[in-house]
């Protein structure tokens, strides 16, 4: 939150002045540089300066100049922000009471006649919008779902989409879509009903409890991949989708439904397993390909479940495939968990079929899947050939993705571009629109912009990219906390697992996981081998995944298994899960040097680096690697380096460290976060 103050304080600061910005707007300016870190946008600007003064007038011509406004409120665990939220006391009851409000500017605005929530609002950068209604309505669902004094009286919170500037008849088509208590769209012509709704919400009195009440709410937890799996079979478990998520899921659920009205794409539950529909022809509209790219904790795979989960509901089987063994048999074992007594062996064939790999449809016939979701697209193999391939589907030059263009009527893919950690892993945006293109397919792409990771911290995101020297990213920069995560340094690997332990034994996910730079060893006599070898401290990796190894996950099941904390993960491993503490390892195959990360190739144990693997090559999938596993942290990041000169460099570019701490009438002194700002998430949940 930018700033909180009462109505009857903002109505000084919106005064008009000789300078063509309001104090207000000025002191946000100087707010937003100070919380991130950078300069505010013109539109932030430009909201701040023609919008907000309209909600104070509003509110001081009811007579409401005690209710509190907070600014830029940010949703927990994610990026994203409502504009304004009132606070304030119910004129009936007494009791707490709130308004959520996104302010928009637009005069005009179309919607797009195959998709009734994206909507041009004619700024002139050609990129539709989610529905300033549906908008307003996810953010207050958002805020119910993860906030506890909201949750325990859902009827606090209304939201409203107030377009200050719009006269009705050219914003006709918005109000076609249906309005709800958490999202009704106000107008210029509609002010006398948005001073109504002030008036039916707020008292005069303050509303400084209740503001009070808000900000010190508990969070629950963000949900993980997994929760989502698990719950989505329970009412109101499934995600709520915010901004790009809500637009690009809405948009292919209704391309499909235009493509499909009579459902010719159900197959397996919903239809004949054995009928093959008929190919696409020349007759027939081209196939779309979606594409959906996002970085790490953008909500990929949550889009990808609810995709499937919103399918499903309306009767259409949709496919979920990954290159990721955990992440495929993870989904599996969630689906066979749920089985009913006797019905095992059904949830098993069930499981299989609906969770599969990239590599799965070598000998599959051209769209006999309906509907084919490629999560963790990134880790498309360049062909689906291994060394248990039949001779007879052998084709070494036969790309995978083709197989999996062909196999699907409608194809979905959900990647990151700087993902790929194995050299013949070559999923990009660029590659499958290239190749889509090329077999005559339209190709639509769409960026997930939020993050749901690092406590909603774009900031971090960024650094950590800036870091590594991906992208177009300049050199390494210090970091600085924006509030949402911590970031720290260990002194030893002692002090990152004596963390990680006390986060897990207090209540918290958490794992260490570390660069591959130590062999991997298979069990002796049933017990997993300490081959992480860091001086006197030595710890096993997780168990193999061709392996089993008693009171020990297997190797998918690692990062969601509570026995997992004891060992170290890969990457591998690693890869599209998240936990709120997360501990990283750099081994010796990254050291930084004359200001900069360079790659050590010769550290790494990693088997796929053979010598025929160019440098290039393994120099983008070791950064790539500690891409990922710098980005599975909820709450924070704690991180050590073997190498010294690599340990200091970390020491000058990360302040936060960790340290121990004296508790009266206790023998012992826990560490815990020293020097950086711990993240609402983390301060909530020790209440």
């Amino acid at each position: 939150m930018l700033l909180q103050l009462s109505a009857a304080e903002l109505g000084r600061l919106v005064e008009p002045t000789d300078s063509a910005r309001l104090p207000l707007t000025e002191r946000l300016i100087d707010l937003h540089a100070e919380f991130h870190g950078r300069q505010a946008g013109t539109g932030d600007i430009n909201a701040w300066n023609n919008s907000i003064p309209v909600v104070v007038k509003a509110l001081l011509d009811c007579g409401l100049g005690e209710v509190v406004v907070q600014i830029e409120v940010a949703l927990p665990h994610t990026n994203s922000a409502v504009d304004l939220v009132l606070c304030g006391q119910h004129p009936g009851t007494g009791a707490d009471s709130y308004l959520a409000v996104e302010l928009k500017q637009a005069r005009h605005a179309v919607v797009d006649p195959g998709c009734p929530i994206a909507v041009d609002l004619g700024f002139g950068d050609g990129r539709n919008k989610l529905h300033p209604v549906r908008q307003i309505q996810c953010y207050c669902e958002y805020m119910v779902r993860y906030i506890s004094h909201l949750r325990e009286n859902e009827d606090s919170l209304m939201g409203a989409a107030f377009l200050h500037n719009a006269r009705d008849t050219d914003v006709e088509a918005l109000f076609d879509l249906p309005e709800s208590r958490y999202g009704a769209l106000y107008t210029l012509d509609d002010l006398h009903r948005f001073r109504r709704v002030l008036t039916s919400r707020f008292s005069p009195a303050s509303g400084l409890r209740a503001a009070e009440a808000l900000g010190k709410s508990r969070l629950r937890p963000l949900l993980k991949v997994t929760d989502l799996a698990r719950q989505r079979s329970v009412a109101g478990g499934g995600l709520i989708l915010l901004d790009e998520q809500q637009l690009a899921t809405d948009l292919i659920v209704r391309r499909l439904k235009r493509a499909d009205p009579h459902g010719a794409l159900d197959v397996g539950l919903f239809g004949d397993p054995d009928a093959v529909p008929e190919p696409v022809g020349s007759d027939r509209e081209r196939k779309r390909v979606f594409i959906l790219r996002g970085g790490p904790g953008s909500g990929k795979s949550a889009v990808a479940l609810e995709l499937q989960r919103l399918l499903g509901n309306d009767n259409h089987e949709a496919v979920l495939a990954s290159g990721s063994r955990a992440y495929t048999e993870t989904l599996r074992e969630i689906m066979i968990g749920a089985a009913r007594q006797g019905r095992t062996s059904d949830k098993k064939k069930s499981a299989k079929r609906l969770y599969q790999y990239f590599n799965s449809f070598t000998g599959s016939a051209p769209d006999s899947i309906g509907i084919l979701i490629c999560d963790e697209a990134h880790r498309m193999r360049r062909s689906s050939t291994h060394r248990n391939t039949p001779r007879e589907l052998r084709d070494d030059d036969r790309p995978q993705a083709t197989e999996l263009l062909n196999v699907a009527r409608v194809p979905v893919f959900l990647l990151d571009d700087h993902q790929s950690i194995r050299p013949d892993e070559v999923g990009t945006a660029d590659y499958l629109k290239e190749l889509a293109e090329s077999l005559g397919h339209q190709v639509q792409v769409n960026d997930l912009e939020g993050t749901f990771r690092a406590g909603g911290s774009k900031q971090y995101q960024s650094w950590v990219q800036q870091l590594l020297g991906l992208g177009t990213s300049s050199d390494p920069t210090v970091w600085h906390s924006d509030g949402r995560m911590t970031l720290m340094v260990a002194d030893s690997p002692d002090n990152l697992e004596e963390l990680i332990n006390t986060c897990g034994q207090q209540g918290f996910t958490s794992r260490i996981t570390a660069g591959f730079c130590w062999k991997w060893s298979n069990p002796k006599q049933n017990q997993l081998v300490a081959d992480v070898r860091i001086g006197d401290w030595h710890r096993p990796w997780n168990v193999k995944p061709t392996h089993h190894v008693p009171d020990a996950p297997p190797s998918y099941l690692w990062s969601t298994d509570p026995r997992g904390i004891g060992q170290l993960g890969c990457v591998y491993t690693a890869q599209t899960f998240e936990y709120d503490w997360n501990g990283v390892i750099i081994g010796p195959d990254l050291l930084f040097r004359d200001g900069k990360f360079v790659v050590n190739r010769s550290a790494s144990r990693d088997p796929a680096f053979h010598s025929g693997i160019e440098d290039r090559v393994v120099d983008r999938c070791i950064r790539n690697a500690y891409h990922v596993l710098l980005t599975r942290g909820v709450a924070g990041t704690i991180v050590y380096a073997v190498d010294p000169e690599t340990q200091n460099a970390l020491r000058t570019l990360i302040p936060g460290t960790i340290g121990r701490q004296n508790i009266k009438g206790s023998r012992t002194q826990p560490l815990t976060p020293e020097g950086a700002q711990l993240p609402p998430a983390y301060r909530n949940h020790q209440r």
